[in-house]
């Protein structure tokens, strides 16, 4: 496909269509192993290498972040207060299925070359699409919100139509052969995903307490190159 082409087919302008959130637990006494793992192989073999995506960041929520953590379901995602470490990444407008057909296939090598690594679960790996930004006063546009140095992150999912002030997502099943372990995934239909990107670091009047809310995370950016945080998990 020529540059030309490209451009056409985006429409001379790139718009966010979807999100892949990962959330995962490294075992205890391997979160350097992981998160050097991570952000040095997986974060770009894995995701940020494949086609139609554009945007990725990591985020961690410390000891002190998981304490914040509110809603009705805190044990939404298995274990409460699980999920050190989120990835998420942003898929242009119309190129859902190319790129979650590529990332299929290449999760699928990466498991098959041993280019994994098994010392961590996955606490909440999913698919969202896009439903529109929430937040009038927010002159960051959704794009390029991984991109922007924002200090601090909220996510939040709602039962029913979400209230909480952000970038708003709708749930995507996974592929029946996505080779990851779900939990937290029943009544998509009736889910919302919300992250409320931040000027600060989280603190607890950032953290919705709607009794819509299920289940509420802060997190703050990873350092790339660093270990930073890793003794701070629990």
């Amino acid at each position: 496909m020529s540059d030309a082409d490209v451009d056409a087919d985006l429409g001379g302008e790139v718009k966010l269509g979807s999100m892949l959130f990962t959330l995962v637990e490294p075992h205890r006494g391997h979160e350097v192993a992981y998160n050097r793992w991570y952000e040095r192989d997986h974060f770009y073999a894995g995701c940020m290498v494949g086609p139609w995506l554009f945007a990725g960041r990591r985020w961690v929520a410390t000891r002190a972040l998981k304490d914040l953590r509110t809603g009705t379901r805190p044990d939404l995602f298995g274990e409460p207060g699980g999920g050190s470490y989120l990835a998420v990444y942003w898929v242009i407008d119309g190129r859902h299925d190319d790129h979650f057909d590529w990332g299929l296939r290449q999760v699928k090598w990466l498991h098959a070359n041993d280019r994994m690594f098994a010392e961590r679960d996955h606490v909440h790996t999913l698919l969202y699409r896009f439903d529109g930004m929430t937040d009038p006063t927010d002159t960051v546009p959704p794009e390029l919100a991984l991109d922007h140095p924002y200090r601090g992150l909220v996510a939040t999912i709602t039962e029913g139509d979400g209230n909480v002030m952000g970038l708003g997502f709708r749930p995507v099943p996974l592929a029946a052969d996505a080779p990851v372990t779900q939990q937290g995934l029943d009544d998509l239909d009736r889910r919302t995903m919300t992250l409320t990107f931040l000027d600060h670091e989280p603190t607890a009047a950032d953290m919705p307490d709607a009794p819509n809310v299920l289940w509420s995370a802060a997190f703050i950016p990873t350092i790339p190159g660093t270990d930073i945080y890793t003794d701070q998990l629990w």
